[in-house]
């Protein structure tokens, strides 16, 4: 069994639009519920994290920040980073706190280029500073991604080396 997490983004849950979709998809996938600030959400994902060796992280938005961030962290327990309008530029966090992630865990990001939430040009050029084997995807959507996530060939994406 695939070991697969979705980390929903700041002001959504497990339970929204994207964790219902990819546990249609996906129906091994986590889609746990986070809440509070970055730190206690931090300890949390490390607790769920522990369960297994090696990992999948699907991260949307705020998601996208904390599975950056784990994956920083913790590299030897992640196969591979998906991450949906990643909001990696939060003024909070340096981009020094970032380690670089080694090109051995592929990075495969997708962003609305109608994103208003997230700046597609700054969380680019974020991704390709803590990246080092990044596809960056710019799709034809918003910050939500609802068409993009019916689009994605989501099997195809989490078995692709």
């Amino acid at each position: 069994m695939k070991n697969i997490i979705y980390i929903h983004g700041y002001e959504s849950s497990g339970k929204g639009f994207k964790g219902q979709f990819l546990r249609k998809i996906l129906p091994e996938i986590l889609t746990p519920d986070f809440k509070g600030p970055l730190d206690k959400r931090m300890q949390n994902l490390k607790i769920i994290m522990e369960k297994a060796d090696k990992w999948t992280i699907i991260g949307s938005s705020f998601g996208g920040l904390m599975g950056s961030l784990f994956a920083s962290e913790y590299p030897e327990k992640v196969i591979k980073l998906i991450l949906l309008a990643p909001y990696i530029t939060s003024k909070d966090i340096d981009p020094r706190n970032f380690r670089k992630i080694p090109k051995e865990i592929p990075v495969i990001a997708f962003h609305g280029k109608n994103d208003r939430i997230v700046i597609l040009n700054k969380a680019r050029s974020r991704a390709e500073k803590i990246f080092s084997n990044i596809t960056y995807n710019i799709v034809d959507d918003d910050h939500m991604l609802k068409k993009t996530m019916v689009e994605i060939k989501w099997k195809e994406l989490i078995e692709k080396a």
